[in-house]
């Protein structure tokens, strides 16, 4: 593929080796079919369930089909900062083809583990190519749901009580565990797989019983665990989008879900959920909410895009913040993308904006000087 100068070569990373694999390729697709062909040369690269990445042909429709055609070809990024791009490679020996593919941007559209963690983003550092959303330390702290909200505690934002454990500690002694949730937490409370999205692994336990269960599945998609304290109140999100100087919130968006909580299923199958955009709240709740969205997206060092996730108790006016997404879900009923919409930014201006944002990140980074040798004017 050559570089047309007149537009940027994107390329799309969707799919890969999390339990959010498959809303992953919704996301990419909404994204995809929004970038101006006009401006972009949108470049699919697609990982499958197993991690290999596919580029050339078409990767999305290879990865919701499970069969990889003879047009689709494995891919890698070369780590050269020289020569930011992928290269293509023939046979399962991984043989070289030749072919270069030139990237000036890369659109992560990967959520959950290997991608949404800053393992990718290492790499693509380490590439020299800019890419859309947060940095490797702001993803992997907003990924590892216990890191995030020691970060937020330390920033003076409202968190509700929360305790983690790993494996080891829970085979070790999980009755201690249990009793220690039960006294510092109570029922109901919320047990969570520490690293993951999307509710995958999340569950609501009321008993005992309920509360084993709970930390054996999500034990399943991380070796350690969040348990949360309920927080009665309104589920509350709203979109930020800015830089490490200056970020702007969008108007809260409320969910009205469809399950006890807004589960996997409440998220993306069924359709009784309701978002209210924007919410109905009064200006000063609103700007106040807006406030400690920033403040979050600042807290754990993001950049480019995040999502802050809020509880609103109404009868006190009280706000606990959750959590933050650095890679949102961008499907066509995901609160990330329809917040902005509300805000008087349509999807393709939305784009725009992201990957001007991970341009200018970019330069700011290659201005940095390497150099090791003393200060000019130094004594």
């Amino acid at each position: 593929m050559q570089h047309q100068p007149d537009k940027l070569n994107v390329a799309v990373f969707f799919g890969g080796r999390s339990a959010e694999h498959d809303v992953s390729l919704v996301s990419a697709a909404a994204v995809m079919g929004a970038l101006d062909r006009d401006k972009y040369r949108v470049i699919p690269v697609g990982i499958t369930r197993e991690g290999r990445w596919l580029a050339g042909g078409d990767p999305l429709e290879a990865l919701r089909s499970g069969r990889i055609p003879g047009d689709c070809s494995t891919a890698t990024i070369l780590a050269d900062p020289l020569e930011p791009g992928l290269l293509l490679l023939q046979g399962t020996k991984g043989r070289y083809r030749g072919d270069f593919i030139p990237v000036d941007v890369v659109f992560p559209v990967l959520h959950g583990p290997f991608g949404e963690d800053g393992t990718l983003q290492g790499l693509l550092e380490l590439a020299g190519l800019p890419y859309v959303g947060a940095g490797v330390l702001g993803s992997a702290a907003s990924m590892d749901k216990v890191i995030m909200k020691i970060l937020f505690r330390q920033h003076g934002l409202p968190v509700g009580d929360f305790l983690s454990f790993s494996a080891g500690a829970w085979a070790k002694d999980a009755p201690a565990l249990c009793r220690r949730i039960e006294a510092e937490l109570g029922y109901p409370c919320f047990v969570k797989p520490a690293n993951m999205g999307s509710s995958v692994g999340i569950s609501k336990a009321r008993n005992r019983q309920e509360l084993i269960a709970g930390v054996n599945e999500a034990l399943r998609y991380d070796r350690k665990v969040l348990a949360e304290a309920f927080i009665p109140g309104r589920e509350v999100e709203l979109s930020v989008l800015g830089d490490e100087e200056e970020a702007v919130a969008s108007p809260p968006g409320e969910i009205i879900p469809c399950n006890e909580f807004y589960d996997y299923q409440a998220k993306y199958h069924d359709p009784r959920s309701r978002l209210l955009i924007p919410a109905p709240l009064p200006r000063r709740v609103t700007l106040r909410l807006q406030e400690l969205a920033v403040r979050a997206f600042h807290a754990v060092e993001c950049c480019g895009m995040g999502r802050v996730d809020l509880f609103y108790q109404e009868e006190t006016e009280t706000i606990f913040l959750n959590e933050i997404n650095t890679i949102p879900g961008f499907t066509s009923i995901s609160m990330y993308p329809k917040l902005w919409e509300a805000g008087g930014l349509p999807f393709p201006g939305l784009l725009d904006r992201l990957i001007s944002l991970a341009r200018e990140r970019g330069a700011r980074r290659r201005s940095l000087s390497l150099d090791p040798g003393c200060r000019q004017g130094a004594d």
